[in-house]
């Protein structure tokens, strides 16, 4: 009986109808929708940028700290065990690692900017120079080829790294200038045809003078030119992907003056947009509408982990809140 007693319990257990279960809607994020990554305003990003440079120099600047006597006894017991008479003395040698303080690098921003070209196409590969408000902060060794001796002499007065005509070039060639002593070149128009007997030297490395980097110019132009290439003017081109890596500043410029470069890179990408781009069909008129020709923006510095993607619409310079916070 007692049997019979518990199956019925049990049987009347089961067939008792379940609480109503609570409602989940999973959101739709597949490989094919993936969840959009967050993404910052320009000066947000900027911003973030900064602090993380300011935290890592007050880190290192501590540990430069915290490990000065370390770092004073390995300098003094190296002087003692490999030190010559010319070396100096193991005192000299701890009071200069005593005072000596930390320095901070002054770290570089950049944007990789992804534009939506096909530099195989006519009219999608992009090149050009332009000067930034402010500077990118770097200083470039220039080379000027030019057959008029009096111009080299002045060119290499102005700071130039080599000048010269022919045997300038023959001592590229020979390998008695460096290619790594300068990083820019100038030349005029009269020195193009010499050059070709080292441009298989120069173009792999970038080197070769360029009209669309303002790079071939009249002698009487020559040393104007000098100057603005020694002080850092920005040159730019899309790679095979489509993307335009240039520096904006140092991270001791501030986010003004970071903006202020940014606004001017923005303008200059969007003065030479091409007509035709994208990977969608193509209207009378170039682009079929809709197409966009920002897809992406990441900001970096020298040393950070990983990059700041960059809100697009604080950057197009046909958006309403260009170089502004939408929010």
């Amino acid at each position: 009986m007692s049997n019979v007693i518990r199956y019925t319990a049990q049987k009347l257990v089961l067939c008792r109808p379940a609480a109503p279960a609570a409602l989940h809607f999973q959101s739709y994020v597949t490989r094919a929708h993936p969840s959009p990554l967050p993404t910052a305003p320009i000066q947000d990003a900027l911003q973030r940028l900064i602090s993380e440079m300011d935290e890592r120099h007050l880190h290192r600047s501590q540990r430069w700290e915290n490990n000065k006597d370390k770092r004073v006894n390995q300098r003094s017991a190296y002087v003692t065990a490999r030190g010559r008479p010319t070396h100096p003395s193991e005192e000299e040698v701890r009071k200069e690692a005593a005072e000596e303080e930390y320095r901070r690098m002054d770290e570089s921003v950049e944007v990789a900017l992804q534009l939506n070209l096909d530099p195989r196409k006519p009219g999608q590969a992009l090149r050009g120079s332009f000067s930034l408000p402010h500077g990118n902060g770097k200083k470039f060794g220039v080379a000027v080829f030019t057959d008029n001796m009096e111009l080299a002499k002045e060119a290499l007065a102005n700071g130039a790294v080599v000048a010269g005509g022919a045997s300038l070039i023959e001592d590229i060639k020979n390998g008695n200038v460096s290619l790594t002593s300068f990083q820019r070149t100038l030349a005029s128009p009269e020195m193009m045809p010499q050059l070709s007997s080292i441009a298989r030297l120069l173009g792999p490395r970038g080197l070769m003078p360029n009209p669309k980097l303002n790079t071939i110019q009249p002698q009487d132009q020559l040393l104007e030119t000098l100057e603005q290439q020694q002080s850092g003017i920005s040159n730019y081109r899309t790679d095979k992907e489509g993307i335009v890596r240039i520096g904006i500043g140092r991270g001791s410029f501030g986010v003004d003056k970071l903006m202020d470069n940014m606004r001017e890179l923005m303008n200059e990408i969007q003065s030479i947009k091409p007509e035709s781009f994208g990977k969608g069909k193509k209207g009378k008129g170039g682009s079929a509408k809709g197409t966009k020709y920002y897809l992406k923006a990441h900001l970096s510095t020298t040393q950070s982990k990983g990059s700041v993607l960059v809100d697009l619409r604080t950057i197009d310079p046909t958006s309403s809140f260009f170089m502004s916070d939408p929010l």
